[in-house]
């Protein structure tokens, strides 16, 4: 049986995004307004948007939904979060959720939360897993990729759209999954080179 990843160095990260994304919450609408993805707010040069707009969130349930979705992110495989690892992952994440939403979803103009980052992050720690031998990435990136194309050809839940207060953005999911797909395969043959 899995133990729970208790260290500090395994739980900081986590927590730093967890408070970040607390107290941008507790700053609204002042963050909402200068720190969500806003399509023709970074067409005006306010690049920052595309990490800040990971870590805000359109009312206390969608906070809720993605701080549980992390914590159970840590859970699974906390053991593969380094301090500056998890940040890094969660950083590169962000930038291709955001650049993926910029390049390849013109009709989305506002977006907020974790959710698409907590996706590359699962594929990302899903293929730690697997290559440190645990059958159980498998069922984790088989399990995310399922999702992943479920919601690209049925749309996203309607539940879920009423309790966070907005559409849920399906495409940050998928470009997410793909970021955490893309930043593993170069962390993995940056390694291999060394």
């Amino acid at each position: 049986m899995m133990s729970l990843p208790v260290s500090p160095k395994y739980s900081v990260g986590p927590l730093i995004l967890a408070l970040c994304a607390i107290v941008a919450f507790f700053l609204e609408p002042l963050s909402g307004e200068w720190l969500a993805y806003d399509r023709f707010a970074i067409q005006g040069l306010e690049t920052w948007r595309l990490l800040s707009g990971n870590i805000v969130h359109t009312n206390g349930y969608h906070l809720l939904l993605n701080l549980s979705g992390l914590t159970l992110l840590w859970a699974l495989h906390g053991e593969h979060y380094r301090i500056g690892r998890f940040l890094k992952v969660f950083v590169w994440c962000s930038l291709g959720t955001s650049a993926g939403l910029y390049l390849f979803s013109e009709d989305l103009i506002w977006y907020a939360g974790l959710s698409g980052a907590l996706h590359g992050i699962f594929v990302w720690g899903a293929l730690m897993d697997i290559m440190n031998k645990m059958r159980s990435g498998w069922i984790l990136l088989g399990g995310v990729a399922l999702k992943v194309i479920y919601e690209q050809v049925s749309g996203s839940s309607a539940q879920v759209a009423a309790l966070i207060d907005a559409k849920v953005a399906i495409d940050s999911h998928l470009f997410g999954a793909l970021s955490g797909l893309i930043i593993f395969t170069l962390m993995w043959l940056t390694a291999k080179k060394r």
